[in-house]
């Protein structure tokens, strides 16, 4: 089994834990409806960069 020489100090510990911190998703407004939604991905009203990609159920 392997066993370290020496202690890691905080200062490594918190080097490595440096890294591991989520961050939220990237959000994107719109450009046609002024939406915002994540980031590569369609919106609420079906709108993908400017351009109606999907139908939905709520169209007129």
């Amino acid at each position: 089994m392997a066993v370290q020489k020496s202690k890691k100090t905080r200062s490594r510990r918190g080097m490595r834990r440096s890294h591991d911190s989520l961050s939220g998703p990237t959000l994107n407004v719109d450009q046609t409806t002024g939406e915002t939604h994540r980031r590569h991905h369609v919106t609420a009203d079906g709108f993908y960069r400017g351009k109606k990609v999907v139908e939905t159920g709520s169209d007129d």
